[in-house]
């Protein structure tokens, strides 16, 4: 019985992909037993002092599975999985993909609030989490939600695990009660879901995302296809594991595939990770802007050979030439693969022998052949080539419904399934994509729709600004008006309104697009995957204007 809540894809398009080989109707479980077999000897994963091998990862998740299964873990249980880039979160994830059970990717900043919504909505079985981060006591707080959710029945810890927690170490070292035959017994069906990934979280609480088998082998063997690698090469993993990038873009999943090595690390301090690099001659690092803009901007940079990277995937923002020169001073054989992507399937990657003004400002383009794209209006209508509009898509990888969100579905779907991505894009000459910015993430000054991320990139030009991020803040009159909030260079004396109103006129822009209010900060609050969380900047400033209101 498929699971209650999932939207399957319709016959017409099951048959079409599996016609054409993206679908291989083979579960995860079968497609990873064979890589690990393949490469038995080769090290798959480097943690801290760990070097471990592909068949380590087969054989200590096979007793983990076990363990599971006789613990009472079935077919299609879901498992919130909270744990941070370590080798427990490997074993584990292809642990349930053996028994058929459903990791929901949660990730370690999430707390009571974001991890009690995932396992009620869910049914969750199971959640694994750390013992504890810093000073916050995970179990403790799957022990609150377990008095709450009558469906939990298990907390796995990594670390030390206290009373009522199963300590993942044990589960991986301790002799299974049962055989291996247990598992062959069990039948999993590839269009069920592998994987629960995490939406944006635009509307609320993110929604789960389901990733079936058959989509999700596809979708990482398609992104390490584009990725340029070679025998030997090395995956840096900084980014939380359980997100869909690092996971599966290519990340963990598109690595193994090929055969290659993928360092975990648990900091993305810049010396951290520069050591990290000289010391495993890393190759390719996935990364964020604004992670990315902290590390060519250290000073520890000089102090390490980073030469050995020569792939630098990066989505969410264009770079302007200045962070690009940055970026070849600080990696002098490395490239920036610029990519759009989004845990609901689609991903647009800039192939690295792009014309080099292709790759200087797109954002790439589909990954598979049968990537159905269309730039809708307000009204559904598509837009004339090179116009702005909404991005809509539906494909061999990408969702056609959230898990179980009836009435989520019916807006952000269109009739003939096209997923509403909210992002707004235009077709460049070469066929590639350019992100605008968001539909949602737009400053309306008094009727007049300003797109942040335009702002942002000519505020970006300014040599004072070394990180920008414009949010909306109420006005009486116009609704809204734009702040700016910066970071500046090192170095840098200061940096006044006046001043950067002055260098955005030179830029020819509309003046009721210039910021009307610019705080200038050390560092901007990030979201728990390293984006700019925009939603605390405007609320921090909407906080601002009221305590001045009260002051006069």
């Amino acid at each position: 019985m498929p699971l209650d809540g999932v939207v399957p894809f319709p016959p017409e398009f099951q048959a079409r992909y599996r016609e054409k080989g993206y679908w291989r109707d083979r579960p995860l479980r079968d497609e990873f037993d064979d890589i690990f077999d393949r490469y038995a000897d080769r090290v798959a994963v480097i943690s801290g002092p760990d070097r471990i091998r592909y068949r380590h990862i087969k054989e200590r998740s096979e007793r983990l599975a076990l363990n599971l299964l006789n613990l009472g873990l079935q077919p299609l249980d879901r498992v919130v999985v909270t744990l941070p880039n370590i080798p427990e979160f490997v074993y584990l994830y292809f642990a349930l993909q053996k028994i058929g059970a459903i990791p929901i990717c949660a990730l370690p900043s999430h707390r009571y609030h974001e991890i009690r919504q995932f396992v009620t909505l869910a049914d969750a079985a199971a959640c694994a989490v750390p013992d504890r981060i810093g000073d916050f006591d995970f179990p403790g707080l799957i022990e609150r939600i377990k008095g709450e959710a009558p469906s939990l029945k298990w907390t796995l810890a990594s670390g030390s695990a206290p009373s009522g927690c199963l300590s993942l170490q044990e589960l991986l070292t301790k002799e299974p009660r049962v055989g291996k035959a247990e598992l062959a017994r069990i039948s999993i069906t590839p269009t069920d879901p592998a994987v629960f990934q995490l939406s944006g979280g635009t509307t609320g609480i993110p929604k789960l995302i389901p990733r079936t088998h058959n989509d999700y082998f596809y979708n990482s063997s398609i992104a390490i296809e584009v990725n340029q690698t070679r025998e030997g090469d090395v995956l840096l993993g900084v980014l939380p594991i359980e997100h869909n990038l690092p996971l599966a873009c290519p990340g963990l999943q598109g690595f193994l595939i090929k055969g290659l090595t993928v360092v975990l690390s648990t900091s993305s301090r810049p010396a951290d990770v520069f050591r990290l690099i000289q010391e495993h001659q890393v190759t390719h690092l996935e990364v964020v802007p604004a992670l990315l803009i902290r590390w060519i901007n250290d000073p520890a940079a000089r102090q390490f050979d980073l030469s050995s990277v020569r792939v630098i995937q990066s989505g969410g923002q264009r770079f302007q030439p200045e962070i690009r020169r940055q970026t070849q001073e600080v990696f002098p054989n490395g490239t920036v693969q610029e990519n759009f992507g989004m845990s609901e399937g689609l991903l647009m990657f800039v192939r690295l022998d792009d014309p080099e003004e292709v790759r200087m400002e797109t954002s790439g383009r589909p990954l598979s052949p049968d990537d159905e794209v269309k730039l809708l209006d307000d009204d559904d209508n598509e837009v004339p080539v090179g116009e702005v509009g909404e991005l809509t898509c539906r494909g061999p990888y990408t969702l056609r419904g959230y898990f179980r969100a009836p009435e989520h579905n019916a807006r952000a779907f269109t009739s003939d399934g096209f997923y509403r991505s909210g992002d707004l894009m235009r077709m460049h000459p070469s066929g590639n994509y350019i992100v605008e910015g968001r539909k949602k993430d737009l400053i309306n000054r008094g009727g007049e729709k300003i797109s942040a991320e335009e702002i942002e990139n000519l505020i970006l030009m300014h040599p004072a600004v070394q990180n920008v991020a414009c949010v909306p803040m109420p006005d009486p009159v116009l609704g809204e008006k734009m702040c700016a909030y910066v970071i500046l260079r090192q170095g840098a004396a200061g940096l006044a309104l006046p001043e950067l109103v002055d260098f955005l006129l030179q830029q020819e822009m509309a003046k009721h697009k210039l910021p009307e209010r610019l705080e200038v900060v050390k560092e901007f609050p990030l979201s728990p995957f390293g984006k700019v969380s925009k939603k605390d900047l405007a609320a921090e400033i909407a906080a601002k204007l009221k305590a001045e209101a009260g002051l006069h």
